[in-house]
C-alpha cells in the first residue's frame, strides 16, 4: 500500500481543530503548538492536495475543505477504535427543513443511497412552505427555491431547472395542437406565485399580463397533480414534475424549455458544516443532483 497521497497526522489534526474552532490561538492551545506551527502545518497540507481548504479571514471552510473535513473526520474516528473496542452505539442527527414537492419528487427517490452510506445517521425531514411562514427552525439544513441572494444564511446550488407549459394528455388532445405560444390564449392557466407566467411569456415575446383568474396553489406539487386531473395548464419545472412525466399524467406542450429564474439552493447557518454529519449530507445531495 502507497503512502505517498497520505498527509501527516499533525497537520489532519491542525485542519480538524481549526476548522472546528476557527481560531489559530484556540487550536495552538489545543495541540499544545505554537500558532506558527498550526499556520504551518495548513499551508503544508493546502500544498499536499494541491487546494484551498479555508476561504476567508473567519476560517471558514471552502466547498474542498468541507468536503475534505468530512473525509478526515471519518478517518479520525475510525483511528481511535482500538482492535479491542467496539464501535461507539450513538447515532447523529440530522434535521432538514425541505419544501414539500422538492422532498417528493427529487429528495426522498434518492434517500436510500444516503442512508445505504451513512447508516449511523437518522434523518428527521420537516416541511417548509415559507410563502406562508411555515418554516422549521430548529433544522440543521435548510433547502430553499429562489435568487440565491440569503444574506442570513451560507448556501450552495443545487439544481437549476427548466419550465413548460404542461397538461394532462387528454387536455392536450382537446385543446390542441400546441404549435405557436398564442395557442394558450383562451385556457386555464393554473397560477402559483412560486412560478409566475411573465417568465414563459417574456421569453416567447408575448406581452400578456399575469392572469389573475383561475386555479391558484401554493405548492407545485398540488399544481402538478391539477394539471394531471385536466383543470387546465401548469407552469412547470422538469424536475419537480418528473414523477409525473414519467407515469404518463402530463405532457409539455411545447418543445423549447425556458430557463426558470430561480434555482434550489442548500442553506445553513455559520458552524453548521462543523458538524460531520451535515458535510456528509451536503456533499452527497450535491453529487446526488448531479
Amino acid at each position: 500500500m502507497t503512502t505517498t497521497r497520505i498527509p501527516p497526522i499533525q497537520c489532519l489534526l491542525a485542519f480538524e481543530a481549526l476548522a472546528r474552532l476557527r481560531s489559530v490561538t484556540q487550536t495552538a492551545d489545543e495541540l499544545n503548538v505554537t500558532p506558527s506551527a498550526v499556520s504551518h502545518r495548513i499551508r503544508q497540507l493546502e500544498e499536499i492536495l494541491g487546494t484551498k481548504l479555508f476561504g476567508r479571514a473567519d476560517f471558514s471552510l471552502t466547498t474542498d475543505g468541507i468536503e475534505y473535513l468530512t473525509h478526515v473526520r471519518e478517518g479520525l474516528t475510525s483511528l481511535q477504535r482500538f482492535p479491542s473496542q467496539k464501535a461507539a452505539p450513538g447515532r447523529r442527527k440530522l434535521r432538514l427543513a425541505i419544501t414539500p414537492t422538492f422532498a417528493r419528487s427529487v429528495v426522498l427517490p434518492r434517500l436510500k443511497q444516503f442512508s445505504d452510506t451513512y447508516p449511523e445517521i437518522d434523518i428527521t425531514l420537516q416541511v417548509s412552505i415559507p410563502l406562508l411562514d411555515v418554516v422549521a427552525e430548529d433544522a440543521d439544513l435548510m433547502v430553499r427555491f429562489g435568487t440565491g441572494r440569503y444574506a442570513d444564511v451560507e448556501h450552495l446550488l443545487l439544481a437549476k431547472d427548466d419550465i413548460s407549459p404542461m397538461a394532462s394528455p387528454a387536455f392536450a388532445r382537446e385543446h390542441g395542437p400546441f404549435e405557436a405560444p398564442e395557442d394558450l390564449e383562451g385556457l386555464p392557466l393554473l397560477r402559483s406565485p412560486l412560478e409566475p407566467w411573465r417568465t414563459w411569456f417574456a421569453a416567447h415575446d408575448l406581452d400578456w399580463p399575469e392572469p389573475t383568474e383561475g386555479s391558484q396553489f401554493n405548492d407545485i406539487g398540488l399544481m402538478c397533480d391539477a394539471a394531471a386531473a385536466g383543470m387546465g395548464v401548469g407552469l412547470l419545472r422538469y424536475k419537480l414534475a418528473a414523477p409525473w412525466l414519467d407515469s404518463g399524467a402530463l405532457v409539455p406542450l411545447y418543445p423549447r424549455r425556458v430557463p426558470s429564474p430561480h434555482a434550489h439552493y442548500l442553506c445553513w447557518r455559520t458552524g453548521t458544516m462543523e458538524r460531520w454529519e451535515c458535510a456528509a449530507f451536503a456533499r452527497w445531495l450535491q453529487q446526488a443532483m448531479g
